[in-house]
């Protein structure tokens, strides 16, 4: 295939010889040469200096990835193979731990390629795919993993849009096919996942270890709110790990199925939870009405979400959702406050915290930090791949021990 160059502005060039891998709109002069996704680039500065290779595939982050910095290597089955066994090796712990059965294998530009993730299911891979451009790669990188890897069957997303709209077919892709739910374990806490159902498998593998800590350190004996609780994960860590009671809120209905199916999972009677569908704004509201308050809140929001009646968006609102959560929280309560928002850096985060508090007058303390666990790979020279901040945070009255 032949590659097309691609002029990088000269005021970027360190940038890419630094390490950067993504491509850019603003860094590029000929924005015209890119016609085709999947194209491979040679990336050089307006000098002619060699930057590096990649390929063309627009996503919500730029518009391709630099691949490699060697200038004779090339982009070829043999190329891929060396980056998934090199990923592979990493996580070697991880495939002989007999109590975590589900765990990212490859973590996109953290491990070399941009705009591919593979999350690993007790044998099942599934691949997600960011970009048509990188989908294009899609034989050869399927046929480089059997080179490298055992495994029982492969799932993919298309995480992509074509002709508006977000490709849903069948995600089987070889293999044998699973039988779903497929149950998986974490740290010993059973989840059952669904690798043929859609964008969302059942549960967010980047949270590990903020829900280990959860379990191990914070709930026993807790009243605990797990807020956009999704499929209830972190409530079913903080049943397991003691809590009086959780409640689970969430605005999507699935919410209320998937949370019984996780509690039952692990032999809970989620009849003595409460498991609740509705905005969670709307329910901060209640909460206040009713004088309620939790000693333990955990607060993960999406990074961006709209519904009827609003738009959220951790950027703009996330200190006043924080405000809102201090409001039901005990003092002396903790709160998990956690986003995924890569725009929100680990600095200007905690100034939301800072703000949120000082604006209530209330005094708190940072217990934990949590980021990326090892498994999602992230590099230094790309900041923007480690997107996770998680802060266990102490409200009010800090001369309380754990």
């Amino acid at each position: 295939m032949n590659e097309i160059r691609i002029k990088i502005k000269q005021r970027h060039a360190n940038k890419y010889k630094s390490g950067y891998p993504l491509l850019f709109k603003e860094a590029i002069t000929n924005l015209d040469s890119l016609k085709s996704e999947g194209s491979l680039l040679y990336f050089e500065d307006e000098k002619g200096s060699f930057l590096g290779r990649g390929y063309y595939g627009r996503q919500n982050k730029g518009y391709g990835w630099v691949l490699t910095q060697k200038p004779n290597e090339k982009i070829d089955q043999m190329f891929f193979e060396k980056k998934l066994a090199k990923a592979l090796a990493k996580r070697a712990s991880f495939y002989e731990d007999p109590n975590t059965t589900a765990f990212r294998l490859f973590n996109g530009e953290g491990d070399g390629i941009g705009g591919l993730t593979i999350d690993y299911f007790d044998g099942y891979l599934l691949f997600n795919w960011y970009s048509e451009g990188m989908y294009t790669f899609k034989d050869t990188i399927i046929e480089a993993i059997h080179s490298v890897s055992d495994f029982k069957g492969i799932y993919e997303k298309k995480r992509f849009k074509t002709g508006g709209k977000y490709i849903d077919d069948d995600d089987f892709v070889t293999g044998e096919r699973g039988e779903f739910p497929l149950v998986v374990k974490e740290n010993g806490v059973n989840f059952a996942v669904y690798l043929n159902e859609g964008a969302m498998v059942g549960v967010f593998l980047d949270q590990r270890e903020v829900r280990q800590s959860i379990r191990d350190k914070y709930a026993n004996g807790k009243r605990v709110l797990n807020t956009f609780s999704y499929t209830g994960a972190f409530s079913v860590f903080a049943a397991i790990g003691g809590a009086e009671k959780t409640t689970s809120v969430d605005l999507a209905n699935r919410s209320y199925e998937k949370t019984i199916e996780q509690f039952s999972m692990n032999s809970l009677d989620y009849e003595a939870h409460d498991i609740i569908v509705q905005d969670v704004f709307d329910y901060y509201n209640y909460a206040v009405k009713k004088g309620l308050s939790f000693d333990l809140v955990i607060l993960d929001p999406p990074s961006f979400a709209r519904s009827k009646k609003r738009t959220f968006s951790a950027e703009k609102d996330y200190k006043h959702l924080l405000k809102q959560t201090i409001d039901i929280t005990e003092k002396g309560g903790v709160i998990v406050a956690s986003t995924n928002a890569a725009k929100v850096p680990m600095k200007k985060f905690k100034a939301f915290i800072d703000e949120a508090f000082n604006e209530k007058g209330q005094k708190y303390s940072i217990l934990e930090e949590h980021s990326l666990p090892s498994d999602f790979q992230v590099v230094p020279q790309f900041p923007e791949g480690s997107y996770l901040k998680v802060l266990f945070i102490r409200t009010g009255d800090l001369s309380k021990n754990r």
